[in-house]
């Protein structure tokens, strides 16, 4: 008994010194885990132009960047079909798509849908990106990890 006692100080005491010697005990370097968390994606797919959906959508990117802080996701809104009346000018939700792109929301119209409305860029809000098929860009977002929502 006595010799398993000695052994266990002993053990004790090495694993110590090594904790030491590998800078364990007092290491500053340490990254924090938001420094080393990998950046959250997610990818909103609009196809409706009631503006209730819009809104919720608008909702739903904010919360996501108020939740996770904005410089720690990535979001983007893609929009095709009857959605995208929703990016021109007149649209009753145009001020919140450009809040939206100033907190650093991507919104990205279909230019195939587009070209099916006969509607220009030089219909559109100035805030809006464009991709050449909404559905492929979907495909893509959600290749690269992100995670898909349609509200």
């Amino acid at each position: 008994m006595k010799y398993i006692r000695q052994f266990q100080v002993l053990a004790a005491a090495f694993a110590l010194v090594l904790s030491f010697a590998s800078g364990g005990a007092g290491a500053v370097d340490a990254p924090t885990p938001q420094a080393t968390a990998e950046k959250q994606k997610v990818v909103f797919q609009v196809s409706a132009g009631d503006p209730k959906i819009w809104n919720l959508t608008l909702n739903n990117a904010k919360n996501v960047q108020q939740d996770l802080g904005a410089q720690n996701v990535d979001v983007e809104i893609v929009v095709y079909g009857p959605g995208i009346g929703m990016l021109k000018f007149d649209s009753p939700v145009a001020g919140r798509i450009d809040d939206a792109k100033v907190s650093g929301v991507k919104i990205v119209a279909c230019e195939n849908t587009m070209a099916a409305q006969k509607l220009t860029k030089d219909d559109m809000l100035a805030s809006v990106g464009y991709v050449r098929a909404g559905v492929i860009e979907l495909m893509k977002k959600q290749k690269e990890g992100y995670a898909y929502i349609r509200p």
